[in-house]
């Protein structure tokens, strides 16, 4: 308006409603080339994150970063997750399931299928403790029967113990004679969800949705010991880096050994014991 009409600034500046002092105001660069960069290393790194998870993963290597300015960087570097549309589906009332209330007080476990490069199937057996979100293991094989499952509790039962209850769904490996005398043998408690309802065991269906989303469907596996690889990997790193938010943005293990912290300060004997 000032250099094509010739009116004064401060007549330019009343007309469109806009101060004097932001008219004139210098505008200032921004040098943020090496937050872009550091967001878009880890957006490869992690390439299912969105720009939540990646500040977490900031702010632990000391980078304090605005959420607005880290938002910006995020759509402005194109690093969107593309989330799959869901289906519409009918709404069915159901009992909540409660919430543990101490480790290794209730876990949960189901099966995932997935392919070799070659288009041979194997199956994972995924183990959630539903308390502090730890998966203590996964196993993946061509085939796991009952007698393989036993075998993986078994071996979890020296180095972490077990729980009181654990929650599957119907299948055969879970319904089976074999893990049915093992559980009557320990003493645990199996509890079945009813056909056709996975959100009866949502916790194990929420750990499945990220293993498969951030693992599955991001790598192809060669042969049966690269998937074996991979996968301890990626479980090792769920439990001591990625950071949930249901957890306040702590890691399986730092919620668990806080967990034990408090613990061990509210009764002190567990000390001297």
């Amino acid at each position: 308006m000032v250099r094509e009409t010739e009116i004064s600034e401060r007549r330019a500046c009343r007309l469109i409603g806009m101060h004097r002092w932001t008219f004139r105001y210098p505008g200032k660069p921004r040098d943020d080339r090496s937050l872009r960069e550091r967001m878009r290393e880890l957006a490869h790194r992690w390439p299912r994150f969105g720009y939540r998870r990646l500040i977490v993963l900031l702010r632990r290597e000391g980078i304090e970063v605005n959420h607005k300015k880290a938002y910006r960087i995020y759509t402005e570097e194109d690093l969107k997750v593309r989330r799959k549309r869901k289906k519409i589906r009918s709404r069915v009332r159901t009992a909540p399931l409660p919430v543990p209330s101490k480790p290794n007080e209730r876990w949960s476990m189901d099966f995932l299928q997935d392919c070799l490069a070659d288009g041979r199937r194997f199956r994972v057996l995924t183990i959630v403790d539903d308390f502090t979100r730890e998966c203590p293991a996964v196993e993946v094989d061509t085939s796991i029967p009952g007698a393989r499952v036993v075998r993986v509790l078994d071996r979890l039962a020296f180095t972490r113990g077990l729980p009181k209850v654990i929650v599957s769904d119907n299948g055969s490996e879970f319904t089976g004679k074999v893990l049915d005398a093992w559980s009557n043998r320990r003493g645990i408690k199996l509890h079945f969800i009813d056909p056709g309802r996975p959100m009866q065991n949502a916790f194990i269906e929420s750990f499945n949705g990220k293993f498969r989303d951030e693992l599955l469907d991001q790598n192809w596996f060669t042969d049966l010991s690269d998937a074996k690889a991979k996968i301890e990997s990626w479980r090792q790193t769920y439990n001591t880096v990625r950071p949930p938010s249901s957890l306040n943005d702590d890691t399986p293990a730092e919620f668990a050994g806080r967990f034990e912290e408090q613990k061990s300060n509210e009764n002190p004997l567990v000390q001297l014991v």
